[in-house]
């Protein structure tokens, strides 16, 4: 009887509720888009220099392409070595250090009065900043942070750069228009100053410095001993790497991605539409709208790589890409209308949606050194966008147009398209040469 009254006693007592919190690696995920729209401020500027370098210092459009293809080589290469720093001194530390050397190199450049300083300042020391926040700093916190929405989720912190463009774009074009370039160089180096303090005080490296599992992981994972030899293990992870196809096809679709993408619409969009009568503001406003549906697309490219096998996904990306740039030509104007804005919006919408299903590719197949292995991928991104950045200068320079890069440009897309159906569809283990190289 006892034991009945206190079991009934016990079921009219209040239980208490579960609280359902946020988990920290979506605060983690926070910082990180944060920074990364922090830093997208350099990003946003070199399309808009060519025109105003040109006309203070004479430089041809060659030259000036020359050091911005110099920041975009950079960025590629320097990121599987940061990456691979990240494991060695954590993520905290060489985000900070890469932040403020981009906030050194723009800041110099309002004192230049040679190319060779454009090319040190924006292309050596930026894209050495630039590298360390590469998209492998994205990869790096989703494969350390998430075992699930991890295609979500890198799709929403590679959208990050596109919302960093929409914010920084029509800034400095109006800067620039109304104050010339050095006050918008200046205005790059105090948005990357800015952000040191987030990352610093906020960014974490691991799950375990907070004592949490990994967002969706059934068990505790422990922190793993600083790796050492981070350059020495890029160079391994490389080479293991490369002796695959997989990784070939990779690099070289990415390369086609960079090349038209940043070395291509965000290199030469604005002087090309200026070549055509549009004010240089308008045009700066219209690449910022194409970071409004990159976020859209990205995030969108994120959702589906989690749902739809990404090779498949990469195909139709490249495949629209390229018929989007075949009609460029004939759609560029002294205003903007209808046909136009068609274009910016469907551009817009695949300008970065390839990063997911590549990285979702990469981890299938590389496993644990996926991220330093996208590094590698993301070099050859920014070498294609590089080459495109400087041949477009000279193209322009030798042709008086941009057409003939316009539609080179479509015609490599096609290829990109066929390259990525080829990719092996089924997933392997981690490779012996990768798992010895960790």
């Amino acid at each position: 009887m006892t034991q009945t009254t206190e079991a009934a006693a016990t079921a009219q007592e209040p239980q208490p509720t579960k609280r359902h919190r946020i988990h920290r690696a979506w605060f983690v995920a926070a910082v990180t888009f944060v920074t990364i729209i922090g830093a997208a401020a350099f990003r946003s500027l070199p399309g808009l220099l060519i025109d105003p370098l040109h006309e203070d210092f004479g430089w041809s459009r060659g030259t000036i392409g020359a050091a911005v293809s110099v920041n975009l080589a950079l960025y590629g290469l320097t990121a599987p070595f940061a990456a691979a720093l990240m494991d060695r001194f954590g993520i905290r530390k060489v985000v900070a250090v890469a932040l403020t050397v981009i906030a050194l190199g723009s800041g110099l450049t309002v004192w230049m009065t040679a190319a060779w300083q454009l090319l040190l300042c924006w292309g050596l020391l930026v894209g050495l900043g630039s590298g360390s926040m590469a998209l492998a700093f994205a990869a790096t916190v989703t494969n350390r942070w998430f075992t699930e929405r991890r295609g979500l989720v890198t799709g929403i912190l590679t959208a990050a750069s596109a919302s960093g463009q929409l914010i920084f774009l029509p800034l400095l074009s109006w800067i620039v228009e109304k104050h010339s370039w050095r006050p918008a160089a200046v205005t790059v180096a105090l948005a990357a100053l800015a952000v040191v303090p987030f990352v610093w005080l906020l960014l974490r490296d691991h799950p375990a410095d907070v004592g949490v599992k990994p967002y969706g992981a059934k068990e505790f994972v422990p922190k793993p001993e600083p790796a050492t030899g981070a350059a020495r293990r890029a160079v391994k992870v490389l080479v293991s790497a490369s002796r695959t196809g997989t990784f070939w096809l990779l690099a070289g679709t990415f390369a086609i991605c960079g090349a038209s993408t940043n070395g291509l619409i965000q290199t030469h969009f604005v002087p090309a539409a200026h070549d055509h009568g549009m004010p240089i503001q308008a045009a700066a406003s219209l690449l910022a709208v194409i970071g409004v549906f990159d976020v859209v697309g990205t995030i969108a490219s994120g959702w589906f790589t989690d749902r739809f096998e990404p090779r498949r996904l990469l195909a139709v990306y490249y495949a629209l890409r390229g018929v989007s740039l075949l009609f460029l030509p004939m759609l560029l104007a002294p205003s903007v209308h209808p046909p136009m804005l068609f274009f910016i919006v469907f551009y817009g919408l695949d300008w970065v949606a390839t990063v997911p299903p590549t990285v979702a590719l990469c981890r299938e197949q590389y496993g644990d050194d996926s991220a330093i292995v996208f590094g590698w991928v993301l070099a050859s991104h920014q070498v294609g966008a590089a080459l495109i950045a400087f041949l477009g200068g000279v193209a322009r320079d030798v042709f008086g147009s941009y057409d003939m890069v316009w539609y080179a440009s479509g015609a490599l897309c096609a290829v990109a398209a066929l390259m990525a159906l080829v990719i092996r569809r089924r997933p392997t283990s981690v490779l012996p040469g990768l798992a010895a190289a960790s």
